[in-house]
């Protein structure tokens, strides 16, 4: 049986030895051994074997099939800035598992800008930090400053994505925007209306709520790792390759 190794991103942060393929390693962490759990999780595959850090051989002799052959479905490598000691080229294609269990794969590509800038981003930070913040920095510049160790407060590696932001003053006509705005959409104005001001501040944070929920239905451009040496995409597809490819993945999802 093939080794995998799976970096979780969301709910926790965790680097997991596995004998199992992406698409059952993702319905086994979202349902459980008895399929009574329901949890939205998102990890990626990395290419393993680098640095130190990490303990490969500990893992090519642990992780192997139970006694009646059953392939060992986790082990637990780090639970700990794990995502800070991987490096951008180690990172593999991204899952976005629903809480029913279905995976959607997204591969890694080069960073393209946001076609439609408004002059603003609403960013939903995943690992290491999980903080939602608005921004007047473009995902490539906003992955640049969160990783400046220059700042005071920064980290190594981050993960996030840009959100769907529609119109703060007009949201009854702004397509499907999920329940995000439900709470406290007027200061999320204030925070928008702040940047805009011109005071010199470049980033605001929302909510520093830990948000049980992942947010696949008001997803933007896609998701992003960001180092000081790069920067990685994985776009997310369009509502009509979703509706094509995808069409289970997304209902579950509440796109569609």
């Amino acid at each position: 049986m093939a080794l995998h190794y799976y970096l979780t991103l969301f709910p926790m942060e965790a680097m997991i030895a596995s004998q199992l393929e992406p698409e059952q390693f993702g319905s086994y962490m979202a349902l459980g051994d008895t399929k009574a759990a329901a949890e939205q999780l998102m990890f990626m595959e990395i290419n393993g074997g680098f640095g130190t850090f990490f303990d490969w051989d500990f893992a090519d002799k642990k992780c192997i099939p139970h006694s009646d052959g059953r392939p060992k479905r986790s082990l637990y490598l780090s639970v700990y800035r794990a995502l800070e000691n991987i490096p951008l080229d180690a990172m593999s294609t991204l899952y976005l598992v629903t809480k029913d269990g279905r995976s959607l794969a997204i591969e890694k590509g080069d960073y393209t800008p946001p076609l439609n800038w408004t002059g603003y981003a609403l960013y939903r930070e995943y690992c290491p930090m999980s903080p939602l913040a608005v921004s007047t920095l473009d995902p490539k510049n906003f992955g640049d400053f969160l990783t400046d160790p220059l700042n005071k407060v920064h980290a190594p590696t981050i993960f996030f994505a840009d959100l769907a932001a529609g119109n703060p003053d007009d949201i009854e006509n702004s397509g499907n925007v999920g329940q995000i705005y439900n709470r406290n959409l007027e200061h999320l104005k204030e925070c928008i209306h702040s940047l805009q001001s011109g005071k010199g501040k470049m980033t605001k944070i929302v909510d520093r709520s830990n948000f049980s929920t992942s947010f696949y239905q008001i997803i933007d451009n896609g998701f992003y790792a960001a180092t000081q040496d790069g920067l990685v995409m994985y776009a997310f597809p369009s509502r009509e390759e979703l509706k094509k490819k995808n069409y289970d993945w997304a209902k579950s999802s509440q796109i569609f």
